[in-house]
C-alpha cells in the first residue's frame, strides 16, 4: 500500500450509510421538480452496482473488463455534470460548491488510471478501489443531500428544461464513444442491467465487501492534505 493510500485508509469516513440514505431520499423527493435529477439519481445507482460488480470479480480478466465498464460509465456522468450542473451551480451563486465538485471529480478520475496500472487481484487494487468508492459515495453525498436539490430550488423551469437537455447530450456523446467492446451503448446497458441484477443476489454472501465499505474514505480530503 502506498503512502497515500495508508493516509487515506486512515481517515474515518465522513457520513453514515443511514446519512448517504437520507440524503438520496431527499434528492429523490425533490426530482419530481427536476427531471435531470431523476437522471443523475439513475447515474448514481448504476455507478454504485458498478462498483459492486468489480469487487466481486474472481478473476483478473473479469475484474479488470469490469473496472473498465465503471470507468466509462463514472467518466461519462462526470462529463456530463462537469459539463451542464457545475456551471448551473456557479450560475447560481455556488462557487465553492462547483469548484470542489470539480477538484472532486478530477481526483476520482486519476484514481480509475491508477487503478488500470495495478495488479486486478492484489491487496493494493482492493484498498485502492475502496479508497475511491468511498471518495465517490461522499461526493455523490453531498450531491444528494445539498448541492442538488439547492439549485432545484434556485433555478427557474427553463434552466431545469435546459439541464436535462443538456445533460443528456454529453453523457450520451461520451458514453456511446466510450471502448466498450464494439457493442453500442444500449446494448452495453442492457448486459450491464441483467449483471445487476443478478450481481445483488450474490453479494448478500460477501460479507468481505462490507469490510471493504468500513475502509471507505474522502480521498479528495486526503490528497488536499498531502497537496
Amino acid at each position: 500500500m502506498s503512502l497515500l493510500d495508508r493516509a487515506i485508509a486512515a481517515i474515518t469516513p465522513p457520513e453514515s450509510e443511514q446519512g448517504r440514505a437520507e440524503a438520496r431520499q431527499r434528492a429523490e423527493q425533490c426530482a419530481n421538480q427536476a427531471p435531470w435529477l431523476l437522471l443523475v439519481l439513475d447515474h448514481h445507482r448504476q455507478v454504485d452496482d458498478a462498483f459492486a460488480a468489480v469487487k466481486a470479480a474472481s478473476d483478473g480478466s473479469t475484474r479488470q473488463k469490469k473496472l473498465k465498464e465503471l470507468a466509462v460509465l463514472l467518466t461519462a456522468h462526470s462529463i456530463a455534470e462537469e459539463g451542464v450542473i457545475y456551471p448551473a451551480l456557479s450560475d447560481s451563486g455556488e462557487n465553492g460548491h462547483a469548484t470542489m465538485a470539480y477538484t472532486e471529480q478530477s481526483a476520482a478520475k486519476l484514481q480509475i488510471g491508477l487503478l488500470e496500472r495495478l495488479d486486478p487481484m492484489s491487496q493494493d487494487f482492493e484498498d485502492k478501489l475502496g479508497h475511491l468508492e468511498g471518495a465517490v459515495k461522499h461526493h455523490v453525498y453531498q450531491e444528494e443531500g445539498t448541492w442538488f436539490p439547492e439549485l432545484i430550488e434556485d433555478a427557474s423551469a427553463a434552466d431545469h428544461k435546459l439541464i436535462e437537455q443538456r445533460y443528456r447530450e454529453e453523457f450520451d456523446r461520451y458514453f456511446r464513444g466510450g471502448s466498450v467492446g464494439k457493442g453500442s451503448a444500449c446494448r452495453w446497458r442492457a448486459t450491464f442491467q441483467r449483471e445487476r441484477s443478478a450481481l445483488k443476489t450474490t453479494l448478500s454472501a460477501r460479507n468481505w465487501i462490507d469490510d471493504l465499505r468500513r475502509t471507505s474514505v474522502h480521498a479528495l480530503s486526503s490528497v488536499r492534505g498531502l497537496a
